[in-house]
Parts: structure tokens; sequence; C-alpha cells
């Protein structure tokens, strides 16, 4: 058995779309809460552990830095120390908010980290605790992650566009979109390969090819057919409670060298996911 703690965010739904396993909801496992999940997982005896949820409310945050710690380091913390005491492997979805989003090199795994605001550094906690669980483990990197569920950038812009046909984006921040169900889909090929002995360790997965926040608004409204004007705008135009990372840039290369897993086109993600949408 799959267990996959999160059941509507993103990733933990197209999880489910995707394959079978058995997804919990806050009601039956609440991440405020980490030896409940640790128990859940002490209880079931899983085969493997993939934890797909998380606080992601990066502004809030900011004023609620103990709940995300809680949720983002705590819970995932005892949940790899349940694994490790059943000797299972624990798959854990990270972020490219650890690293400080300097220069414009794309961020390797060994690259230094220095998240700069209080979820960066909630979920980098998070990845030290896992690996000083001792369980076998794979942390999965990710950034820009957008699907037909959930709150994302690309639903935000379609809603916008409903009323608005001129927009101000932020342009000097540059990533890579990762549909939700490439990520949920490379996580169910590494769960695998950890069930066969792989080794694990810490790894990126991110959409390609590079682009802004500006350049992913206009692809969004081209490919849905809907005439909006975008300008672009640097960030200190858009100031917000935490401080956003100007390169989110991850580099892939390990991932594809280990298990032979490269980033698919964002463009084909989202031109399924505004399908699945009716957009």
């Amino acid at each position: 058995m799959i267990l996959v703690f999160g059941k509507t965010g993103q990733v933990a739904t197209e999880l489910q779309r995707q394959g079978d396993v058995t997804a919990l909801g806050r009601d039956q496992a609440d991440l405020s809460d980490p030896q409940g999940c640790a128990a859940v997982i002490a209880n079931l005896k899983p085969s493997v552990v993939i934890n797909a949820a998380a606080y992601t409310a990066v502004d809030r945050a900011e004023e609620e830095d103990a709940l995300a710690q809680m949720i983002n380091a705590a819970s995932p913390g005892a949940m790899a120390g349940a694994c490790a005491h059943l000797d299972i492997p624990f798959l854990h979805v990270s972020t490219d908010y650890v690293f400080d989003g300097s220069g414009q090199r794309s961020w390797q795994e060994t690259d230094p980290v220095s998240p700069q605001n209080a979820y960066g550094r909630t979920k980098l906690a998070g990845e030290q605790a896992i690996r000083a669980s001792g369980a076998r483990h794979i942390i999965l990197r990710t950034a820009w992650v957008f699907s037909a569920h959930g709150a994302n950038f690309v639903k935000t812009m379609l809603r916008l566009s409903e009323t608005r046909d001129a927009l101000r984006v932020v342009e000097d921040q540059i990533g890579g979109p990762t549909p939700a169900a490439d990520i949920a889909a490379t996580l169910l090929i590494l769960a695998d390969a950890m069930q066969d002995g792989a080794a694990g360790g810490t790894y990126h997965y991110a959409g390609a090819p590079h682009t802004s926040w500006a350049g992913f608004a206009r692809a969004i409204f081209a490919e849905a057919d809907r005439d909006v004007t975008v300008t672009g705008i640097p960030s200190s135009d858009y100031p917000t409670p935490a401080t956003r990372p100007l390169n989110s840039r991850l580099d892939c290369a390990k991932l594809a060298a280990d298990f032979g897993i490269t980033p698919a086109d964002w463009k084909a993600g989202l031109a399924a996911v505004l399908k699945d949408l009716g957009a």
C-alpha cells in the first residue's frame, strides 16, 4: 500500500488520479499533530509513504511561523521516524524556497541553502528532520506548481481574465512552471524504485523551459485564447509580506542521471490543465 498524506492538494489529487494509493485528509491525519501522523503509519504499516501535504500559505506563514513549523517540519520528521522504525521508504515534496533566490544559475541539490522567508525556513527544517530520522527517503524539491485543482497561478490568471483585459505581472522572478500531474507521476516512479532498493536522497524536479511569471501569464492567455495584455513589472512594484526568490530555476540533471526522469515541457501540461478546467 502507498500511503499518501494529503487528499485535496494539487499533488495529492493527482496521485489519487494516477495511482493506487490510500490518501488521508486532515480528518484522518492532522499535520498539526506530528505524533498522530506517526501513529497512523505505525497502525497501517504501508509499503511506502508519500507526504504531499504542507503549509503552503507563503505570506501567512510570516505570522503563523509556529503552525507552519509544525506542519512543514515536525510532522514530516515524525513521519520519517515512523518509516525508519518500519524500514519503509518515505518520499517528501519540498521547494526551491530553501535557496536564497540569487543569481541566474539553476540550483543544484548540493548548493548552499539559505531560505529568505518563514515558509522556506520551515520547509528546510522539514528536510533536515527527515535526513536526521534515519529513514530511507527521497526529498523532491519542486517549484511553481499548477493544476486544475486547488489554488494556483493558472487559476488565478483565468479568474482575473474574466473581468480584466490588462494585467501587470512580475517579470524578474524566473522559474520552471511544474504541472502537479508530472510531480505525481515522478513520485510514483520513485516510490517503485525505492521499494526496489534505490538509495534515495535529495532531487530536483521542475518544468521546462524557464520563464517569468509574466511569461507564464502570457502563455496561459494564449493557450486559453483570452485577449489579455500582460505588462511585466519588477518585484519591487508588487510587495508581499514574504520575500519571493528571483531565481527559482532548479537543475534536474541528477534525477535524470539516477532515474531517467526528465522534466516535461510545462506547455503541454498547461494545455491539459486548461482542457481539464474547460477553459
